[in-house]
């Protein structure tokens, strides 16, 4: 392999040479670039990229040649399946790649072991342009590749990593990503175009002018163009699906969907006429639906649905002029249809009016809170009593401006209906709203006499009825405004002639004057305020969003969004604990996205609460009853590390002094976990029940497969077992703390040096120490080399923090003394020399290093007192020397008004 590598690389290079040598004939150059691009041509991409990046480092080949082959590398994305080669690549070599999830010990994900660094980096390859290609060709060239990997036929992990390129590094940037900007026109438009064809911006194709036929030929001029096919229809909707699932980020979950809305509820309401409808069509729509009204649903957006409710294909104001329609009974097509098609033709099929309502009812059950379905209800119920004084005005001529599409209207009618069935318990969440419209319609009764009998008087006192009667009402919280309104009302209703309207009246006056009076004191409660009221509602709203099972992720970064903000304004809504126990769950799930919301809320939730905070993360950090996996509590270990930086110097007393304790219990090497080593002894002897069957079926020594892989060389296969190695031995062993968490431990406790040295104190600052130099000593194993690494840069840290401490003046209480300094050198050294591991070994110099600039300035005075309180040098003599204002030279004045002199002096 490696002697195919470098007769590529040779090959390569001896043709680029020829090529474009700046000494040779015209004629020579212009064969060599022939025999160069039939080289390029010819050879696969990966290797061609693997080739192409070890001749592009510096030195390695002429300048002038490393500019060619640095085109030719930053143009293989256009490649047909240079996208896909492009990341396969970057996952293989880069750094945190470099162990694959088969050699280790305990994966730290299913599949393909790529991390968040790799993915960023092939994210910033693909999605900027090079110099040499406008954005308006690169972006074409790549996303027919992108949008592909998002169908997922090559691996759900390819699919997350498309996602986070498109949706990250091109969509997610304003230069890349706004609506007509070329990112936005390769990546989103191809998906929005094939729901919604009004937003492409080719603009529909012309219609032809003349038809051309045979004599016998009849052409019928009613047909409808096919604008998008039933299959792309079906693609569209799972790639923008895979799309937003994959990269949970709300902005661009919004801006993707919003013009999709009508399109998606006519297809999620298409009646199920089989199987393969609903699973292709029906549901991927729903499920963009969903997300979309529980990110960005409002009023104003089932309003906007309910006057389209029965629409198929475009609105009236839309220039193109389509609509979906079935295909065989199982597939829908979307259909151009003449621009002199009638407006009738796209919508009010009041024959699904039964179908359309019943769906819409299950999506606001579904998606609309208690506000949004109250409200609505009640200004259908307000459109539908109407104004009673309207009712008794004779007009000869319609009012145009108040006309509604009497198919509407009765839409509107039939939803309210199915919602006082099947929303009764939701219908009024707020008895303000209630009020204002009882204050409305009982106004209009004082208008008119010939209006105290009508239906929305009565339905208007039933409405007070239900509100006034209500536990916890109470009088003295409504407006007065509004109370004072009613009261009139209801005084007017009672002296008409009609018995029961004025009976319910004055009885209902009687009620609302004594309201108050017929509730025990002690009983009343102080009413909330609105902002209580809308943070238990955001509260809610989030809880809901978080812990709903079918919440899909851009949902659940919604609800994490929400939770932050009523962390940030510390809302006494929040049970702190229980919002700690939620996102500690959360953190069980090996979601990047969500992780790195949690982390944020745990930092912020820090800020007003340490000691709950920390407390619940070293809990899981610790694992004490051992119910958490490595991986779950190296994700607690980063939650701590942030909160650490956060706190800043008020991390201190007690709380240092616990996180202290914790860290060096888990670095030190007595740590011992029951649990662990009795599940480790049960797979050691299902290992060896499996290795005997083995060896009973192979009828002796079981054969090592891998050593038939002719495309690893020794020197790989080598390499790969020596990984393996330090891989296994990273796990805990005979119930011992596994490395990795020690290495951990070692690490937050050098960040917490770093940040207050202070507040730790000398004890456990000491302690941590003395362990780092045991660690170095006596564990040189090549698995304990992270171990290793992390304790010398903690004695490095510590150094640092101590020259800090002195060059600012501050006083920590304890220090390094001269016999300290003396022997931890000496352990650095030895190190430094015998270490296995060539990291270790640099890391011990430099540290050995920064102990003797650490001792040199000792023998100076700390920066903070070099100067006087007139801020003139204190310093004044050095090694004999002296340097005091006696012995400087007297310079002439440089004021304005001087001229400087120069003199030559001998």
């Amino acid at each position: 392999m490696d002697g195919q590598k470098t007769t590529l690389v040779s090959a390569i290079e001896k043709a680029g040479l020829k090529a474009y040598q700046p000494s040779s004939n015209e004629a020579s150059r212009s064969e060599g670039r022939r025999e160069f691009s039939a080289l390029m041509s010819r050879t696969k991409t990966v290797p061609l990229m693997s080739a192409l990046s070890k001749l592009t480092q510096p030195g390695l080949v002429p300048e002038w040649l490393r500019v060619h082959l640095m085109d030719v590398l930053t143009l293989l994305p256009q490649r047909s399946d240079g996208v896909r080669s492009t990341l396969e690549f970057v996952f293989s070599v880069h750094p945190s790649s470099t162990v694959r999830a088969s050699e280790a010990a305990v994966p730290q994900k299913q599949g393909a072991n790529i991390t968040m660094e790799a993915l960023k980096l092939a994210s910033n390859l693909l999605s900027a342009p090079p110099a040499t290609v406008p954005p308006e060709q690169w972006f074409p060239g790549i996303a027919p590749q992108l949008l592909a990997l998002l169908d997922g036929k090559d691996g759900a992990d390819l699919v997350k990593a498309a996602a986070y390129v498109i949706g990250f590094g091109i969509l997610g940037r304003k230069q890349f990503g706004a609506p007509g900007t070329p990112g936005w026109k390769a990546f989103a438009e191809p998906m929005l175009a094939k729901i919604n064809p009004a937003l492409s911006s080719k603009g529909p194709a012309s219609e032809p002018l003349v038809f051309s036929a045979g004599p016998d030929e009849v052409v019928d001029l009613r047909t409808e163009t096919v604008l998008v096919e039933a299959d792309e229809l079906h693609t569209a909707l799972i790639r923008l699906s895979s799309l937003l699932d994959s990269h949970p980020n709300p902005g661009l979950t919004k801006r993707l969907l919003a013009p999709l809305v009508l399109p998606l509820w006519t297809l999620s309401s298409w009646l199920p006429a089989s199987k393969e409808v609903d699973e292709r069509y029906r549901r991927p729509a729903r499920a963009l639906l969903y997300i979309y009204l529980k990110l960005a649903g409002s009023l104003d957006t089932f309003q906007a649905l309910l006057a389209n409710l029965l629409v198929n294909g475009s609105p009236g104001t839309s220039k193109l002029r389509w609509s979906y329609d079935m295909v065989d009974e199982s597939r829908l097509q979307v259909k151009g249809l003449r621009g002199s098609a009638d407006a009738a033709s796209l919508d009010l099929n009041l024959g699904l009016l039964e179908s359309k309502s019943d769906a819409f009812i299950d999506l606001l059950q579904s998606v609309g809170t208690d506000s949004d379905i109250s409200t609505l209800f009640l200004n259908l119920l307000r459109e539908s009593l109407g104004s009673p004084r309207d009712a008794q005005e004779i007009k000869l001529t319609p009012d145009k401006e108040q006309q509604e599409d009497p198919a509407v209207q009765l839409v509107k009618a039939k939803v309210l209906q199915k919602m006082m069935e099947k929303l009764s318990d939701r219908l009024v969440s707020s008895w303000k709203q209630l009020l204002e419209l009882v204050s409305q319609i009982l106004g209009e009764s004082q208008k008119s006499s010939a209006a105290v009998n009508d239906d929305a008087t009565t339905v208007a006192l039933s409405l007070l009825n239900l509100v006034v009667t209500a536990p916890g009402f109470q009088k003295s919280n409504v407006p007065t405004d509004i109370l004072t309104s009613i009261e009139n009302s209801l005084e007017k209703i009672s002296r008409a002639q009609e018995a029961d309207v004025s009976q319910t009246a004055r009885n209902l006056s009687l009620l609302l004057k004594y309201r108050d009076a017929l509730d025990d004191p002690s009983e009343q409660t102080t009413a909330p305020t609105d902002r209580q009221i809308e943070d238990r509602k955001t509260y809610s709203l989030a809880i809901s969003y978080i812990t709903q099972p079918d919440s899909p992720p851009p949902v659940r970064t919604e609800g994490l969004n929400l939770l932050s903000s009523l962390i940030r304004a510390g809302s006494p809504v929040l049970d702190i604990q229980a919002t700690l126990v939620l996102l500690s769950s959360l953190l069980n799930e090996a979601d990047d996205y969500i992780n790195l919301t949690v982390l944020r809320l745990l930092t912020q939730l820090a800020d007003k609460h340490p000691r709950t905070t920390i407390r619940e993360i070293l809990e899981h950090y610790v694992d004490a009853n051992e119910l958490e996996n490595t991986d779950t509590r190296l994700r607690f270990g980063e939650a701590l590390l942030q909160v650490i930086q956060r706190l800043g110097e008020t991390f201190s007393g007690e709380i240092a002094k616990q996180v202290g304790d914790a860290l060096l219990s888990i670095a030190g090497r007595r740590g011992h976990r029951p649990k662990t080593m009795a599940k480790q002894e049960r797979e050691e002897r299902l290992k060896q029940m499996k290795n005997k069957a083995a060896h009973d079926a192979w009828q002796g020594e079981v054969p090592d497969l891998s050593e038939l892989d002719e495309e690893q060389t020794e020197e790989e296969r080598a390499r790969n077992e020596f990984i393996a190695q330090i891989v296994a031995g990273w796990e805990s062993k005979r119930g011992a703390e596994d490395v990795r968490m020690r290495a951990s431990a070692l690490s937050i406790f050098s960040v917490a040096i770093e940040t207050n040295i202070a507040g730790l104190g000398s004890t456990l600052v000491e302690n941590a120490v003395d362990l780092c130099l045991n660690v170095i000593t006596f564990e040189p194993g090549a698995e304990t080399g992270i171990l290793r690494r992390a304790a010398i840069i903690l004695i490095l840290h510590f150094v640092k923090a101590l020259a800090d401490a002195r060059e600012n003046g501050r006083r920590l209480g304890f220090g390094l003394t001269d016999a300290s300094r003396e022997d931890i050198a000496r352990g650095l050294q030895y190190v430094a020399q015998t270490d296995n591991d060539g990291l270790v070994q640099q890391h011990a110099r430099d540290v050995v290093e920064s102990l003797d600039n650490w001792r040199l300035g000792t023998l100076m005075p700390a920066a903070a007192e070099v100067r006087d309180n007139q801020g003139s040098a204190a310093l004044t003599r050095l090694a004999g020397l002296n340097i005091g204002a006696d012995s400087r030279p007297n310079l002439p004045s440089l004021e304005p008004n001087a001229k400087p002199r120069i003199e030559e002096v001998e």
